[in-house]
């Protein structure tokens, strides 16, 4: 396992940026507004060759109710501070040491971890930042940066990796199938995660767009890892009036563009809206799998019918993704989570299928002999011959003697023929037609 740092403080002391620096991209969310940052936010970093695990945390609070979001929030900041091999406590040079960063201090100095002190906003470095105060702390010397302006970073990171261990450089992965839990606010993506992790990883909220940024969990089961990610619930553009909630829907995307399969997450009581429709094109253009998760399995009121009739209002609603594999369950009571995993290891299975040249023209031409392309004026299309060309989406490239006389229902009906013969569920199929050149034919 690759050795995991978090990145602790109060509010506004600059996390986010630091975050952003070290992992060398704008992943987390950056406004100056106290508590952008809410839930636990994962990325892999490396550095001096030593690849490790970054967290950014919200700012911690004190002095809060338990059932408040703040609260939540320093739980979540707790956790990770639980998880971590070495912490970054960062403090902000500008506004000098002050009472909450005392006892942040006290709640790390409990910890027990290696702690590296990090003074942030140190802009000007042609005199010596006045970070002397920060001693007082207790956590041995501060390191003066500036996150926005990349100064002394370096120097700072040599610290925390002073605090590995030998055996924590990870020069290899395994194969990680990455999911992203995608959907309109308040469907219970973060419940699902959380029941699938067996924890409260991510913060969990009736009131919606709790969560702000993808947030990256790792979790092994039974030999398999698993990189799930859950996301900001996507509103209608006409529903979205904050800077921060823009970014998260830009992060929610981003995060289906990265994963292997994406798990829309439909609320039971509420039928399919517009919204998820737009989604689920979007998994459909990138590519990914798709696993539609009924969730809130438990309200409504059920007969034996219950379940097909819902099957035939996702086949009517979303006939361009008619290949997605389906699944009704309660994050709340945990009905069918389990099988949950099991289908995204299909899906990914479906999505790395390959077919072989020979057994791929077979099946085509079978399929053409039994149902012939029509003719235009007396000139009829011919299949001279496929090969698939890649996977993740599996791709296949058809040759044609005339590819502009090749209808959609045709080229649907060729689509389905494939499927028969070789499945692929839960993945889109990139077809490719063309046109053999003369000196091939």
């Amino acid at each position: 396992m690759k050795p995991i740092v978090a990145i602790v403080g109060r509010e506004n002391v600059g996390k986010s940026t630091l975050f952003n620096r070290i992992i060398g991209a704008r992943h987390a969310i950056v406004e100056d507004t106290p508590g952008i940052t809410r839930d636990r936010l994962y990325r892999d970093a490396n550095w001096s060759g030593y690849d490790f695990t970054l967290i950014d945390t919200g700012g911690i609070k004190f002095n809060i109710g338990e059932g408040m979001i703040a609260g939540k929030v320093r739980e979540q900041a707790a956790l990770a501070i639980e998880e971590a091999q070495v912490i970054i406590f960062v403090v902000d040079l500008s506004s000098g040491l002050i009472a909450d960063d005392e006892d942040v201090a006290e709640l790390l100095r409990r910890s027990g971890k290696p702690v590296v002190l990090a003074v942030n906003k140190a802009d000007d470095f042609l005199t010596p930042p006045p970070v002397y105060e920060f001693y007082a702390l207790g956590l041995g010397e501060p390191i003066p940066v500036s996150a926005t302006h990349g100064k002394n970073i370096g120097d700072l990171l040599d610290e925390v990796i002073r605090y590995f261990p030998a055996a924590d450089i990870d020069d290899a992965e395994g194969d990680i199938v990455k999911v992203a839990f995608v959907g309109r606010p308040n469907v219970g993506k973060s419940s699902l995660v959380n029941r699938l992790l067996g924890e409260e990883r991510v913060i969990v909220s009736d009131i919606p767009g709790t969560t702000r940024d993808a947030i990256d969990t790792m979790l092994t089961k039974d030999d398999r890892e698993y990189m799930l990610i859950d996301t900001a619930g996507m509103r209608r553009k006409g529903k979205i009036d904050e800077p921060a909630e823009h970014y998260s829907v830009s992060r929610a995307l981003h995060a289906v563009d990265r994963c292997d399969v994406a798990v829309l997450v439909i609320d039971a009581a509420e039928g399919i809206a517009e919204q998820d429709k737009k989604i689920a094109g979007y998994v459909h253009e990138a590519g990914r799998g798709l696993l539609i998760v009924v969730n809130k399995w438990d309200l409504p009121v059920k007969d034996d019918k219950t379940m097909n009739k819902f099957e035939k209002q996702i086949k009517e609603e979303l006939p361009f993704v008619n290949y997605a594999l389906s699944i009704f369950v309660s994050a709340l009571n945990g009905q069918r989570v389990d099988k949950i995993l099991p289908l995204i290891d299909f899906i990914s299975e479906q999505q790395n299928h390959r077919v072989s040249t020979a057994v791929l023209n077979e099946t085509l031409q079978e399929a053409v002999a039994f149902n012939p392309p029509p003719t235009d004026k007396g000139r009829r299309l011919k299949l001279l011959y496929a090969v698939q060309t890649g996977v993740k989406p599996p791709k296949i490239v058809m040759f044609f003697n005339d590819p502009e006389m090749l209808h959609f229902s045709y080229a649907r009906y060729l689509e389905n023929k494939i499927r028969e013969a070789f499945g692929f569920a839960g993945t889109r199929l990139s077809l490719i037609w063309r046109k053999r050149e003369k000196e091939e034919e």
